[in-house]
């Protein structure tokens, strides 16, 4: 909100406020293309016209009983549009049509424009935003489920859908609601593997897990979670658990959970994320342990501050990190995929100057930003739940963590922004952080990276190109699932996983891909030899904290439970 006159007639502000992603001026340029090269856009809107009359036509000679083929071509794996009625009623067949050459026209006039990356980037971004919203499965005019729902429910569905509506615009900032209240409980349905927190400073909890076999491997495993989200992630739910599992498999296991900051750690940075998260951790370790060397297990931002400290390890001669297993995980950010429409200069720039006043950035911007990735499957299915079907969701562990989104120091953010996507000086060879200048090639730890296919957080391509810049030796394995599956990928019938015959990783990624075996597993399973391989001789469990690092309270900790 803008709080003062002062922010009301600053323009900047006023334009970090409107748009802060900058999409009016990529539209700008766009319109500017568009009027000295229209002739493509001419020649594309004189074909749709054509295809849209013989789409009514079809409709109409359907709604007269006879068969007939409208021009586009419609996808029939989407789930979305399994209802008979979008092929039987002709009023809906002729929606899904229309929609479906509006969207090519959409995307044939946009494609064809010259445009900078960064506009070209912003322009795709929301050409994909127009077309999933303009769906004809989002409106109530043009899907058959709300008028079922409503004649089965003689009218209460609608009811319902009005008042969730009218709910979401007051408490969830106009966004439909993707869980529902109660639905899950942290420390009892998520986040639930029994440990303690023994170390606790002003940016992270230590949780130290409880041993679940009677012997352990000597070397203890530290998990680094990101902090967009609460550290859940990597322990879901029993069963779905990346700690639970590896602490049934013999590791002595550690958290670190990060607090969700407040407008008091504006000042935080990445230098600080680095001394007080990963290395304080490892101290820790080490002396509950008695371990000289940990192995750490990352994900996402968590695996990039992972391998930082790797680096900055290595600079100082310190090899205390054993491993590293590295779970979706930008190293090089060249190639940034769906995120580089939200991490161009001049959008850092206004999401700096909007930060200024709080200190940090909202949750709700992290999630909205997340959501709009995937905008069908996390904002138009609950709008058609929740709004014209009048359901409550249905419970999702999954989303529940995904809603439990956090705060972002406003210098931690804005450094991250422009140190890595914007000048991708860890890839480079130039990131300096706590006093050292940070060499990936330096980090000769072995090093398992697993990778998601269906990532759009981490372009698996672009996680490749990181792993390659790593000194020591890759197992580099490329799972079917996305950014959150890729982590939560317990076995299951419909596991699977990619790995090279051999951890040498040639130029090009899809090279790699087209060479690699499939194998109808979860990554789980092949990481869990690779991990026991290097955790040591089998000791008795350490004790449950130490006389300097005592444990605090059970798990999940405080800082979790935190709003």
């Amino acid at each position: 909100m803008v709080t003062s006159l002062r922010d009301l007639l600053d323009p900047r502000e006023a334009a970090a406020q409107v748009d802060p992603v900058g999409l009016a001026g990529a539209g700008l340029e766009a319109l500017r293309a568009l009027a000295s090269s229209p002739a493509a856009a001419v020649r594309a809107t004189i074909a749709f016209g054509g295809d849209t009359g013989r789409a009514a036509l079809a409709a109409l000679l359907r709604g007269a009983g006879a068969t007939s083929e409208g021009p586009a071509e419609l996808t029939p794996e989407d789930r979305r549009y399994a209802d008979p009625a979008w092929e039987q009623n002709a009023w809906y067949y002729l929606c899904r049509q229309e929609h479906a050459l509006f969207a090519d026209h959409l995307r044939a006039v946009s494609g064809e424009l010259e445009l900078g990356p960064t506009a070209r980037r912003k322009i795709d971004f929301m050409v994909r935003q127009v077309v999933e919203a303009t769906a004809p499965v989002n409106w109530p005019w043009s899907n058959p489920a709300l008028l079922k729902k409503a004649l089965e429910t003689g009218g209460h569905s609608l009811v319902r859908g009005v008042r969730n509506m009218l709910r979401d615009a007051v408490t969830n900032n106009g966004m439909p609601r993707q869980v529902a209240p109660g639905q899950h409980e942290v420390g009892r349905d998520l986040a639930a593997t029994p440990g303690k927190v023994v170390f606790r400073n002003r940016l992270i909890e230590l949780i130290q897990y409880e041993p679940q076999t009677e012997r352990v491997h000597a070397i203890p495993l530290l998990l680094s979670p990101p902090w967009i989200n609460k550290y859940y992630i990597m322990d879901l739910a029993p069963q779905k658990s990346l700690v639970e599992w590896a602490v049934q498999h013999g590791h002595t296991a550690f958290m670190i959970s990060y607090r969700n900051p407040d407008s008091g750690l504006r000042e935080v940075t990445m230098s600080d994320y680095l001394c007080e998260g990963p290395l304080a951790a490892l101290d820790v370790v080490e002396e509950i342990t008695g371990s000289p060397t940990v192995n750490v297990a990352a994900l996402c931002l968590g695996g990039t501050l992972a391998t930082a400290a790797a680096a900055w390890l290595a600079a100082r001669g310190d090899d205390r990190i054993h491993s590293l297993t590295l779970m979706n995980t930008l190293l090089d950010f060249t190639e940034p995929g769906p995120l580089g429409v939200f991490t161009d200069e001049k959008t850092v720039q206004r999401l700096e100057r909007s930060m200024a006043r709080d200190g940090y950035l909202p949750s709700e911007s992290m999630k909205t930003t997340f959501d709009l990735l995937r905008a069908t499957d996390l904002v138009w299915n609950y709008v058609v739940n929740d709004w014209m079907l009048g359901e409550d969701p249905a419970p999702f562990d999954m989303l529940s963590w995904n809603s439990d989104s956090t705060r972002m120091p406003a210098a931690m953010q804005v450094e991250y922004l422009r140190t890595c996507y914007l000048e991708n000086q860890l890839a480079e060879g130039t990131m300096e952080l706590a006093g050292e200048r940070l060499d990936l090639s330096a980090v000769r730890q072995d090093a398992y990276v697993v990778s998601a296919e269906a990532d759009h957080i981490a372009p698996w391509t672009s996680v490749y190109e990181g792993a390659r810049r790593l000194g020591g030796i890759v197992r580099f394995v490329l799972s079917n699932s996305g950014h959150i599956a890729g982590v939560v990928n317990p076995p299951s019938p419909r596991s699977t996983h990619r790995f090279g015959e051999s951890d040498h990783l040639p130029e090009g990624a899809q090279g790699w891909r087209d060479n690699a075996v499939e194998h109808k597993k979860s990554w789980w399973e092949d990481w869990t030899p690779w991990i026991a391989e290097r955790a040591g001789e089998q000791r008795i469990p350490p004790p449950m904290g130490s006389s300097a690092h005592p444990v605090l309270e059970s798990a999940p900790g405080s800082y979790v439970l935190r709003g």
